[in-house]
Order: C-alpha cells, then sequence, then structure tokens
C-alpha cells in the first residue's frame, strides 16, 4: 500500500505555483506566505508538486529519461515495419546528429526546467513563509529537489541559465553560465541540502519514504563528482569516494538477493533502494509506464495485461553480449524465444507462431520488423496494480549497487586499495550469479556498470567519461569519432526556440 502522507499531499494538492518552462515567460508564484505555509503539512502540499515533476524525469514516456539513453549502444527506438514509432528526431540523437531546432530537445528542455522553474516558486514561499524557521529541513528537500534539475540540465547542456528566482523578468532575462559554474552551483546546493536534511538512519523508513534524506543526496553528488572532469574540466574521485563512504558506512542499505528485487510494485522498505520517486495512479498520482512503452504486444497474454504494449523500446547483441551465460540479471531481459511465465509453454500469436526476439538487423533503422530487438523488462508487471495502461512500481532514481560501482570505480582512477575495489565489484556479480573477477581494470567497471544499470540512466553520463561513447561504434552508430575533436557531441544543443526566446542565451559550439 502506498497511502504515504506524501502520496496523500499529492493527491489532495492542487499545483498553485506557476513555474517558467520558457525563459522568456514572465511567471509569478501565486503563494502567499503570509496566508500559507503555516505549518509542514501545508508546505508539503506544495512540494510534492516538485517530486512530481521530477517524477517526470523518470518516466518512461519522458525526454527528460530517454535522452539519457538516447545515443548510447544500450537504448534504441527505431520505427516497425508494422507502423509507428519511427521519429526523425529521436533518430538524429540516436545517431549523434542531434540539431538545435530538435523538436524532442525541445521536450526534454521544457521537462527539466519546468521542474526547476516550480523548485524555485515554492522556494521562495517557504523561504518567505513566517514559520521558516520551522521548515529547514524541508526548504532543503526543494534546493534537493532543484539540483537533480540543474544536474539533469548540466549533463545534457552544460551551459545553461543559473536562475533562482520564482519569476523572470522580461526585461532582465537570464544569461548563460558556463558548465563548470553550473557543475559548482549543483555541488554547492546538493551539499547545502545534505546539511539540513535528515539521515535515513534518523527518521522512520516507512513512514517517511520516498523523500529525499542526507544519503539521496550523498549518491547524487557522488555521481556528479564522478564526472567532475567532464563537467568541470578537473577531475575530482576523491570527493565522489568520500560520498560513496558517507552513505556505505550508514549501514542502512544493503544489496536484494536480485536486481529485479528493487522495481517490484512493493519496493517501500527496500535496503536497496536510495531514491525513489513513488506513483500511485489509482489515486491520480503519476504511473510507470515502461511496460506500456518496451514489451512486445504478445506480453499482455503472458502478464494478463488490460492492454497491449506499445513495442517500441529496445536494444541489441552489442549490450547482450555483455552479459556471461548464468548472469541472473539476463532474466531481466527479454531476447530469443519467448515463453509464458511457466517458462515452457511458447508465446505465440492467433496464428500459432512463437514470438523469437533477434537482434536489429534492417539497415535504414525505418521499418524493423516486430520480433526485432531485445526487451528490458526493467519492472516487473508480476504483482504490479495498473490503472489503464499505468503499473503502481515506483520509479528507483539510485540504488546502493551504483554507490558499490562509483567506489569501485573512485578507488581505482585514484590508484588506491585495489582490493577493496575488486570487492566492491565482486559482490554485484556474485549478486547475480556471476564468476568473480581476480583483477580490475576500469574496461571491467565499464562492462559491469552497463550490466548492472542498464536503462537507469547512467549509461550516457558513463559511456562519455569512459571514452566509448566517440570510440565505438553500434547499430545506430556506425562511425568512430574523436574524442577530442568530436568532444562537442557529448553536449546537446541549446534548443533554437530558447535562444530566439532569450538572446542572451548561447549556443554549445558546434552546433
Amino acid at each position: 500500500m502506498k497511502t504515504y502522507k506524501i502520496l496523500i499531499a499529492l493527491a489532495c494538492a492542487s499545483l498553485v505555483y506557476t513555474s517558467c518552462t520558457d525563459l522568456d515567460e514572465v511567471t509569478y508564484g501565486q503563494l502567499s506566505p503570509t496566508t500559507y505555509y503555516q505549518n509542514e503539512t501545508e508546505a508539503l502540499s506544495s512540494v510534492v508538486g516538485v517530486y512530481s515533476l521530477l517524477g517526470n524525469l523518470h518516466s518512461a514516456g519522458g525526454d527528460g529519461w530517454r535522452f539519457t539513453e538516447y545515443g548510447t549502444d544500450e537504448f534504441f527506438c527505431p520505427g516497425k515495419a508494422s507502423g509507428g514509432w519511427y521519429d526523425q528526431g529521436v533518430d538524429e540523437v540516436m545517431t549523434h546528429n542531434c540539431t538545435s531546432s530538435n523538436g524532442r530537445m525541445v521536450t526534454a528542455w521544457n521537462t527539466i526546467f519546468k521542474e526547476i522553474g516550480a523548485a524555485n516558486a515554492v522556494l521562495e514561499s517557504l523561504e518567505a513563509s513566517p514559520n521558516a524557521d520551522d521548515l529547514t529541513a524541508m526548504i532543503a528537500e526543494v534546493r534537493a529537489l532543484r539540483a537533480f534539475g540543474y544536474m539533469r540540465a548540466m549533463d545534457f547542456w552544460g551551459n545553461v541559465p543559473i536562475f533562482t528566482d520564482a519569476r523572470v523578468e522580461s526585461t532582465n532575462l537570464p544569461s548563460t553560465n558556463t558548465r563548470a559554474e553550473v557543475y559548482q552551483f549543483v555541488v554547492d546546493e546538493f551539499t547545502a541540502a545534505a546539511a539540513d536534511l535528515p539521515s535515513v538512519t534518523t527518521v522512520d523508513r516507512d513512514a517517511y519514504y520516498p523523500r529525499l534524506t542526507k544519503e539521496s543526496v550523498y549518491t547524487a553528488l557522488a555521481e556528479v563528482y564522478l564526472n567532475s572532469e567532464i563537467y568541470s574540466g578537473t577531475a575530482d574521485y576523491s570527493s565522489c569516494l568520500e560520498m560513496c563512504n558517507n552513505v556505505i558506512s550508514t549501514n542502512a542499505f544493503s544489496l536484494q538477493s536480485s536486481v529485479g528485487d528493487c522495481f517490484l510494485s512493493s519496493n517501500e522498505n527496500n535496503s536497496e533502494v536510495i531514491t525513489a520517486i513513488s506513483v500511485d495512479p489509482a489515486k491520480g498520482v503519476g504511473g510507470n509506464q515502461f511496460i506500456l512503452y518496451a514489451q512486445p504486444a504478445l506480453d499482455q497474454q503472458k502478464y494478463g495485461l488490460g492492454f497491449g504494449p506499445a513495442n517500441g523500446y529496445c536494444f541489441d547483441d552489442t549490450a547482450l553480449e555483455r552479459y556471461e551465460d548464468g548472469d541472473d540479471r539476463l532474466l531481466l531481459l527479454e531476447y530469443g524465444p519467448q515463453y509464458y511465465l511457466d517458462g515452457v509453454t511458447p508465446l505465440a500469436d492467433s496464428k500459432g507462431v512463437q514470438l523469437n526476439l533477434i537482434t536489429l538487423v534492417e539497415p535504414t533503422r525505418m521499418a524493423i520488423a516486430d520480433n526485432e530487438g531485445y526487451k528490458v523488462l526493467k519492472y516487473s508487471p508480476v504483482g504490479a496494480t495498473f490503472t489503464s495502461y499505468n503499473a503502481d512500481n515506483d520509479y528507483v532514481v539510485d540504488r546502493y549497487a551504483n554507490v558499490l560501482l562509483m567506489k569501485a570505480e573512485a578507488l581505482t582512477r585514484l590508484g588506491q586499495d585495489a582490493t577493496t575495489a575488486l570487492s566492491l565489484v565482486n559482490q554485484i556479480r556474485e549478486r547475480s550469479n556471476c564468476v568473480a573477477l581476480t583483477s580490475l581494470t576500469l574496461d571491467d567497471i565499464d562492462k559491469e556498470r552497463a550490466r548492472e544499470l542498464i536503462w537507469e540512466g547512467k549509461r550516457r553520463a558513463d559511456m562519455i567519461r569512459f571514452g566509448t561513447y566517440f570510440t565505438s561504434t553500434w547499430f545506430y552508430k556506425q562511425n568512430v569519432e574523436d574524442p577530442v575533436a568530436d568532444a562537442w557531441r557529448g553536449l546537446y544543443p541549446i534548443p533554437d526556440i530558447q535562444i530566439t526566446n532569450n538572446p542572451n542565451l548561447v549556443q554549445n559550439p558546434g552546433y
């Protein structure tokens, strides 16, 4: 059951603030601090609205999440010969040919800055409340939520405006900040928020879930520091290591018996999940649509769904061949001949033809057969409650496995404690019934992260950090790029419409 205070507040709240999605808009927060936010419950009713918008950044159908996977070797969305799914804008991104007029890019920008704008409006009202002294932790919560938005904007576009007011004045439009400046802002905001947020060790985890804790922010900071050289020009693996140790030292988290246990409908007390976004479509609070977007239509029969999945997202042999035989994580992937849950009865169409998922072969990317492309069953429909095509599996933002892998990478890059780094990676491998490694390289870590975190929004940043985003080729990317000369492709272009609306913005190099 998901009858937690934050969900109840979200179901009851109206989003009484406005937020800027275009930087030339003049928008005004509608909250009056003298008549509102008299107590924590009133304040929470608007804070959860920001959580909801952060959830949009992680939803299967949202370009806030898809752009963390587009352009990588593990996530494709080709057009189907039977009709549908081909999108030139998506194709541009997946082939590393994104343009500044790309419509999907406009959607991603609006999604992210809507969350940031909402956080700005709520934060202003919280800080102006006559009871602000009693809302210190909640103010920190909203600062962290805003930092999550800027973290994504920094990763995608790098050079964006740092804007913290609740409204944009048409006569004083914000100017572009450098990626290094945005990086420092994100670090400072997360650090300040962590100081005032409660630790997972001091709250009732049942009652407090899924709100941010110190450990949520430490995990996000570890990821920011892990990519510090990309974002700021200066590596900071020591700080990444410190943040990972902050999480590990609580002894509050542990690996589940299987990766799949992290993505079930009932994961509120999950020992591995550090940060999550709650949904409860039965109460009108969001919904998880990964099944709708990714799975083949015949999964309707396999799982007894009330709708036919749309057979969209997929991957191919590039990712599948990273897994060794017997790896339990293969149970989350759908490839080859398909069966019902008993593992024996063939999953067949009305003509009795068994579904056999094969790798991508159609070269134009515009008309693949319905059985081309493998599937990731990230969020299990088993035990989930559906409202239409919306499942009630909470979105997992970060989990303990990622902390262990980040610590292993930081140690390896620092040339420190190779024994501990190897042990951390082997914890992940042994959990999935893989043979323990006897030595560890950065390439091993890159591949282990790809196996463990497939479709969790980490791959694009990982590939850029390891250089494989440029030097490798796969189905959608057939050309080797130069990590130096083509480094500009590691940033997306600022949408033209945003520059038209706000001439103070500066386009990224290469576009």
